[in-house]
């Protein structure tokens, strides 16, 4: 089992709940407001007058099976809209109860 993290701007969030529909991805947890900004050329996502758009994450355990077609899908994604971001990371998943 794996932990995928995903942050993207909330303008993809739709389509990130999408993907996961897609992939019959039952099981995740969303946080819907998430400040922060890329390593390495990332606009800031404050929700501020400065800075007013936002991230949104989501975090999923999933079979190591099907980690690398949604990390293809989601990287598909992020290529289309460079600008708005979309980041995803894996963890290994040693234990659940």
């Amino acid at each position: 089992m794996k932990a995928i993290f995903i942050v993207y701007d909330q303008a993809y969030k739709e389509r990130i709940l999408a993907l996961l529909d897609h992939h019959s991805q039952r099981g995740f947890s969303l946080f819907p407001q998430v400040q922060g900004r890329g390593s390495i050329n990332g606009e800031p996502h404050y929700g501020s007058h400065a800075w007013p758009s936002m991230n949104s994450a989501v975090l999923t355990i999933v079979d190591d099976s099907r980690v690398e077609a949604l990390l293809d899908e989601l990287h598909a994604i992020d290529l289309e809209t460079e600008k708005l971001g979309l980041r995803a990371f894996v963890w290994d998943v040693e234990k659940t109860i």
